[in-house]
């Protein structure tokens, strides 16, 4: 029997996910998916070039980034209605693989590298897994923990700039935990919005549930490599 994801209607008894939403739900996911092959061939390639925006000066290299990231969000935004939008997403996603290529290559510097990396990969598999089956099965729309959500990201980015002047390991610990935590209650959220019909385009869904894959990996992986034996 299929699973049929179940929320709450107006009425506030459960029902069958709306055809709408469904659809928005399935194309996320699958281009979700195929956002993958970019990013793992920006990672591959970052690696075979030794590439890295932070080599020369770090904050320049986080500020580029930051400006880059959101120009492919306003373009984005902009194309979201059309191919173009999907183009312009897998572009970007292959941009994020090759920043994720110097905490890869850093990664695989360890005599368990390539077990880190699965053990990551594995772990954000299971986490979003579990944020998946919750935001399917939750009984109410979680549109409020949005705003809250977006300040601690913007928390996370300003720590993360102090940091790259401060060098303090403790902080850098931290973020990276508050990191993992922020951005799987994001996961949640945005999988529950597409659910509840808060998202109705796949494009704009895709982008904000891979961001949240995306910096749960970087971050499991980099608190897999603080507390490696290595």
């Amino acid at each position: 029997m299929a699973f049929e994801p179940q929320v709450v209607t107006s009425a506030g008894t459960a029902g069958t996910l709306a055809p709408a939403q469904n659809r928005v739900l399935r194309n996320t996911y699958l281009l979700l998916a195929i956002s993958l092959v970019p990013t793992i061939f920006g990672a591959w390639l970052g690696v075979q070039l030794n590439f890295s925006f932070m080599a020369g000066s770090p904050f320049i290299g986080f500020m580029l980034f930051l400006a880059i990231a959101f120009g492919f969000f306003y373009a984005i935004e902009k194309t979201k209605n059309s191919a173009w939008g999907v183009a312009i997403l897998l572009g970007f996603t292959f941009f994020m693989g090759l920043m994720l290529s110097r905490l890869i290559a850093r990664t695989l510097g360890i005599s368990n590298g390539g077990s880190l990396i699965a053990l990551a990969f594995g772990g954000t598999a299971g986490i979003f897994f579990v944020m998946a089956s919750l935001a399917s099965t939750i009984k109410r729309d979680l549109s409020n923990m949005g705003k809250f959500l977006m300040v601690g990201v913007l928390l996370l980015i300003i720590a993360a700039v102090a940091n790259i002047f401060l060098q303090i390991p403790a902080l850098y610990l931290t973020i990276v935990v508050l990191a993992i935590g922020i951005f799987s209650a994001l996961l949640l959220y945005d999988i529950n919005r597409i659910i509840t019909g808060g998202e109705t385009n796949y494009v704009t869904a895709t982008l904000n549930i891979y961001l949240d894959i995306y910096n749960i990996f970087a971050n499991l992986l980099s608190l897999l490599g603080i507390t490696s034996s290595d």
